[in-house]
């Protein structure tokens, strides 16, 4: 009696090809077709682990941790310097999908550098910005901008502490002119003080005081003052009653 048997289904050659090709575990040097190249750890053919990638256009670096093709841990940015070729770190700190996310420093020139907190490739939470012209802002951060409580110090040692919109001062402040022996405190709009009280603080340690220090302001019946104020208090409970 015959026999039938069923023929065995081939798979394509280019599948097994393929599947010998998958890049898992660490390889040496792979280049891209646009000429970038990466040395590292690989899974299932994607960049995941430890790892070094060179952008051949910008000639820019990243040494560090990746996820499933995307830089996520803790990771190095460089790029080249213009002018000496040298390399430059820009970026040092922790990632998350690609984008820098968690504590890090970043390098926006010779004096000018931010340490703190990102979310999603901007200033976000705690940090410390140092500028290059000597001045230096600690605080709260939103949306790359100082936002909510922060201290300005300034070169010259004046500082503002307060609150913050928008990168501007806005809100309740306190701005210490240490250099005259003075300190202002009121209420900001849009970095301009609206309302306040100007008071002598440490003039006799400021390095430029004033000519003449500021007199106080007193009333000269506290006491009638008040009683007058509880009095027409009184009056108004009275006459609602």
């Amino acid at each position: 009696m015959p026999v039938a048997k069923c023929p065995r289904k081939s798979e394509p050659l280019w599948k097994g090809w393929n599947w010998k090709a998958r890049k898992n575990g660490l390889r040496h040097q792979v280049f891209a077709v646009n000429g970038d190249h990466y040395v590292g750890e690989w899974k299932d053919n994607l960049k995941h682990g430890k790892g070094t990638q060179v952008w051949k256009k910008s000639g820019a670096t990243y040494e560090g941790d990746w996820r499933f093709g995307k830089r996520d841990g803790y990771g190095t940015l460089s790029h080249p310097d213009p002018e000496t070729g040298k390399y430059r770190r820009v970026y040092s700190g922790w990632w998350k999908g690609d984008k820098k996310s968690g504590y890090g420093i970043q390098f926006y020139g010779p004096k000018d550098y931010y340490e703190g907190e990102w979310c999603s490739n901007q200033r976000s939470g705690w940090g410390r910005m140092y500028y290059r012209n000597g001045n230096i802002y600690e605080g709260q951060w939103l949306n790359d901008k100082p936002e909510g409580e922060g201290m300005l110090r300034l070169k010259n040692g004046n500082r503002y502490e307060g609150s913050w919109e928008r990168g501007m001062k806005n809100g309740h402040g306190r701005f210490f002119h240490l250099d005259h022996g003075q300190l202002f405190e009121g209420f900001w709009v849009d970095d301009v003080a609206k309302c306040g009280t100007m008071i002598d603080f440490g003039r006799d340690e400021a390095p430029e005081p004033t000519q003449f220090p500021i007199p106080k302001v007193e009333i000269q019946d506290p006491d009638g003052v008040l009683k007058e104020a509880i009095a027409a208090l009184k009056k108004a409970e009275d006459e609602e009653d």
